[in-house]
């Protein structure tokens, strides 16, 4: 790598943004501790408490996750009795995701610590700048990105089919 783009490495905004997530996902987690949930599995079961039950993939989207990742951070949920996994109800191959009572009883909890938590965020770096930091943050998601990754990720498999293709045809 060029020294000069090594230079720039401070300039990254994937870093950046994703340093900051680290950084705040700390802090909010040290106000849920007590509740045995973490920022992700809060995220989780509010989501679904608030929009009610929904596929694994359609959670997904909504939290802007990977699927896979999705699926490890819901495991204790399940398991703790959280949230229910249940076969879909218009495609039995689906699966489909809702807060039990236990769920919600545990989304209360930590919901008033979360108030907490946000209170406090607000009060150390700036009730206004935090709201154009959601402002922003809510831009940077709603960011056609994925085309311009999905372009790249096409032409690269465009690119190996037709190596391959040439490769048992015989040539390189």
């Amino acid at each position: 790598m060029p020294s000069e783009s090594l230079a720039r490495w401070p300039e990254c905004n994937c870093l950046a943004l994703r340093q900051a997530a680290r950084h705040v996902s700390q802090f909010y987690d040290q106000y849920l501790a007590s509740t045995g949930l973490r920022t992700t599995q809060f995220s989780i079961l509010a989501k679904l408490k608030g929009l009610g039950p929904m596929t694994i993939n359609a959670l997904a989207r909504e939290l802007v996750m990977d699927r896979t990742t999705l699926g490890r951070t819901m495991l204790p949920l399940e398991r703790d009795g959280l949230i229910a996994i249940k076969d879909g109800i218009l495609d039995r191959r689906s699966k489909e995701l809702a807060v039990t009572k236990a769920g919600t009883e545990r989304l209360q909890r930590a919901a008033k610590l979360w108030v907490e938590a946000q209170k406090e965020f607000e009060e150390r770096f700036g009730a206004r700048r935090a709201a154009d930091l959601r402002g922003l943050l809510g831009e940077v998601v709603s960011c056609e990105l994925e085309k311009a990754a999905s372009g790249s990720a096409r032409q690269r498999q465009q690119t190996r089919a037709s190596s391959k293709g040439a490769i048992s045809r015989g040539k390189d």
